[in-house]
Order: C-alpha cells, then structure tokens, then sequence
C-alpha cells in the first residue's frame, strides 16, 4: 500500500503485530459512535469542531504537563468558539496515536550522512539518522504511548478544576485592537459553569500504515470498528479509487475524514464518496478541504457542487494549515504564516455561504507550549529570525499557544 513502511525482519514485525491485535482497545466503539452524531450535527450547522494538535506527536513528548497543555489548549479554543458563535463545539484532538509522517520516498539524502531512510514518524523509526532503521518494535512502543496518554487525558478531565481548564491566557494578544473584546469574552468564559461535556474530548490520526491500524480494528457485533481512535482520516497522498486505503476505510465503521487538495477532481469525488458512504449515514464523512488561502473559492466551489450532485451528506472541515506552508528566505525553515491560515478559513467560510452550504469546523496544526516558534505572525510578532529559538517539530510546524488562541477568536468572529 501507499505510504507503508515495509519491514526487513518480516517475522519480527509479525510478532509485534500479533500482541499489538490482542492488547485492549484504546477507545470505545460507543464514543465513536457518539462522535458520529455530533459531527452529523456539525454537518447542519448546529455545532462547530476544533481538531487540532502536533503534525507528528514525538515519544519524548508522552509526559503529563505537555498532554495537559495540549488538550487544555483544544478545549479552550472549543470555549471561544462556542461562546462567541453560539453554538455547541465538538473537540477532536490529534492525540494517542498521530505519531505517523507520510513521506513520499522511502529514502531521503541528509547531509553528512547521504542517503538514509526518510523519518516515517516515531512509531516506525527515529528521527536522529542513527535511528533511520523501520524497526518493528516501535510498533508495540506507539500502542503504549498512545494507551499512556489516553489514560492521563482520561483521567485529567474526570478530576480536573474547572477555574483551571478556562484559565485562557491572552497577555501575549494585548497589541491586539481587539484585546478589549477578547478580555470581556474571557471574563465571561471563565464564569460559566462547567459541565461534563465542557471537557468532552475525542482522538484521532491519520491512518497511514494499515498493518498497525489492522492490529486494533476489531468486530464488534456485524461492524468492525478502529479502536485506536475514535475518528482516523486518509490523507490527500493515498486517498485513490482503488487503492488499499480506500478499501481499508470503507469496511470500519467510525466517522471517517477525507483530505481533499488541489488535485481533487470533482467526479474522482463523487466516486469516492459513493464507495465511502453508500448508504448516505450524516456524521460518517468529514470532507478536509486543504487548498491554500487565496486559492478556495477556485477549488472548493466545485467541489460543494461535486458533493451536492453526489447525494451523499458530509461535514465539511477547512484545514487552514497544509495548504499554506513555505519555506523562511533567510534560513530555510520551514514554516507557515498566521494570517494565512485564518485567510484560508475566511475563504472558506465566505464560500460555504455563497453555495449554500455550511462549514462545520476547522483542523489546524497546533502546540500548548507558549514558547514554540514555528510559525510567523500574530500579535506575538513572530518573525523569521526568531524562528531558531524553539523550533521542536520534527515534521510541519504548528501555531504556538498564543497563536492559536488569536487564531480561535479570529474563527470565531468570522463564522457568527
């Protein structure tokens, strides 16, 4: 299949696959069905999804603090949405399980060491060149990190105080003109009593290597459903009509995402919204749209009326950030800007109401830590010679604390 690593010590892989298929799920085949029906929600208009976090979570960062950081960060953009919108939000974190980098060789040149393997993410090999080798037990170390985070998270939100999950921190937005706006919007967040499902979370990952997601897809009365999360997306890159992924996806039952770029023609899919979503189940299909800021309307337009002519109901999600990555002039990081990607949700969002159709959500790439300098712009200023100072990502990079709270507020203004 497309993107899979394919492993030397075949045996050895099999092994680790085998307990990996008898270890218990990490989530519930109820709470994928629960999220099935919130994101039917989302599809009418009645709720609006948050999906964010890393490009690729990395082992060293299974640690409580930067967990608790990373969902506090998707919940507290959840509240903002939902309280200048008005309307309920569904939070889907990239979390437990997004530890895959889809590449599109097997090799890549790295200087001072020639051609190695290409970093496939952590549960396939390291990022450090001695560490290039695919090696199979990193199969069984990413069930365990993924089992260890749910359980944190799972826990940290039956217990947590609700004064600290609404504790937005907007100091770094004060340059803002609208900071004003944003401290009466906060105020008012934090007086709000919380509920159970002010913290209701679920995970997700793009499911790139089918023998791992193999090992946890599991029978459950006349469906098979993937337990390792509670909603897994296919990517723009093995997303054809005909290929193994397709086949993999059309057979769970979770609610299931689709990237779709540029390269979406329009009956490619129709055609793959019918072998997807046959039996027209509203909450099934999220439709990813990733094209770039200022290139939505050319793309998106089609493609509504493509969906439209299909029949076949879908919640549509704007992913702001893979379309716009560029590469730093003076050091080659690199990075993506701020104001594109809100520019890419304001198209999008602008688009959905000329065609009549409605824009249930955003993905976003995205980190608690407030020291990371991955991405330019914001109130934060962030510019290219500050990006050397705590650029971690060992893949795409992603908004930092402060930006992605702007970015959230940014959503929220514009889809009221």
């Amino acid at each position: 299949a497309e993107k899979r690593a394919e492993w030397e010590e075949k045996a050895l892989a099999s092994t680790f696959l085998e307990k990996r298929g008898r270890l218990p799920p990490i989530v519930q085949p109820a709470e994928a069905d629960r999220l099935k029906k919130l994101l039917a929600e989302a599809g009418r208009g009645e709720r609006f999804i948050i999906q964010g976090g890393d490009c690729a979570e990395r082992f060293v960062d299974c640690e409580a603090e930067r967990l608790e950081a990373q969902l506090k960060l998707i919940l507290q953009m959840g509240m903002i949405v939902e309280h200048v919108v008005g309307k309920p939000t569904v939070r889907i974190c990239r979390i437990a399980g997004q530890y895959g980098k889809p590449r599109s060789k097997p090799t890549e040149v790295v200087e001072g060491h020639g051609e190695i393997m290409s970093f496939k993410g952590d549960n396939i090999n390291g990022f450090e060149p001695k560490d290039r080798k695919w090696d199979p037990e990193r199969l069984l170390q990413g069930y365990f990190h993924s089992a260890a985070t749910m359980n944190y998270l799972r826990s940290y939100t039956a217990c947590a105080d609700p004064a600290d999950t609404t504790n937005i921190d907007i100091n770094a937005l004060r340059s803002s003109p609208e900071f004003e706006n944003f401290s009466k919007d906060v105020r008012a967040i934090r007086a709000k009593e919380a509920t159970k499902e002010t913290t209701e979370f679920f995970t997700s990952h793009e499911a790139m290597q089918l023998d791992l997601e193999e090992a946890l897809t599991r029978k459950v009365g006349d469906k098979y459903y993937n337990l390792s999360a509670h909603l897994v997306w296919i990517g723009d890159r093995t997303r054809q009509v005909g290929g193994a992924h397709l086949e993999y996806f059309r057979g769970i039952a979770n609610p299931i995402g689709v990237k779709v770029g540029p390269s979406m023609k329009n009956d490619e899919l129709k055609e793959l919204l019918q072998i997807l979503n046959p039996n027209k189940v509203e909450g099934r299909i999220m439709i990813i749209t990733r094209y770039g800021a200022g290139k939505v309307e050319e793309m998106l337009t089609g493609h509504i009326q493509a969906v439209k002519e299909s029949g076949i109901p879908v919640t549509w999600q704007c992913d702001g950030v893979h379309g716009n990555g560029i590469v730093a002039a003076s050091n080659k990081f690199k990075t993506r800007r701020l104001e594109d990607i809100v520019q890419e949700i304001m198209e999008c969002i602008a688009v959905h109401k000329k065609c009549g159709s409605i824009l249930g959500g955003i993905h976003l790439e995205v980190t608690g830590q407030t020291s990371v300098t991955e991405c330019l712009g914001g109130c934060v200023g962030l510019t290219e010679d500050m990006l050397p100072q705590n650029y971690e990502t060992y893949c795409d990079p992603r908004l930092n604390y402060a930006q992605s709270i702007e970015a959230a507020f940014a959503v929220a203004n514009g889809a009221k």
